[in-house]
């Protein structure tokens, strides 16, 4: 997999899509208890919280599925994105790569200035390899 690595604030492991092809390995390895995220709009990176999330991983993992959409990139404005559980996800055969349905979602609200912030203070790397030893 050739997956976006995160480590929140927190020390959380979050993985995040790059391409509608690594979206779908993303979810493949999704438990049902996990939370995802992903913008209202298409074009954007499921973003998974590895196991139980901690205080402030929500609205890290939602900034981090915010600065990468494709919405943020060329609008460069708040951003709607969808929390929901791996249990609420949903392929068709009839669906594109990269293309899920999802049910049960709660609604956050990305502020523009949130993204600006965190491009400008990500999580240091290294923190992965340290997590994982």
């Amino acid at each position: 997999m050739n997956l976006r690595t995160h480590i929140s604030k927190q020390g959380t492991l979050f993985f995040a899509g790059r391409t509608a092809e690594n979206n779908e390995e993303l979810i493949a390895q999704v438990k049902p208890t996990e939370v995802v995220f992903h913008t209202k709009a298409p074009g954007s990176p499921f973003v998974n919280i590895k196991g139980a999330p901690q205080h402030g991983d929500l609205k890290e993992a939602a900034i981090l599925c915010a600065r990468y959409s494709r919405d943020y990139k060329q609008n460069k404005t708040d951003i709607i994105i969808h929390r929901f559980l791996g249990k609420n996800i949903k392929k068709s055969k009839l669906m594109k790569i990269g293309t899920f349905g999802v049910r049960n979602v709660k609604v956050i609200k990305v502020k523009k200035e949130n993204i600006i912030n965190f491009e400008a203070n990500p999580a240091k790397k290294g923190q992965l390899m340290e997590l994982l030893k």
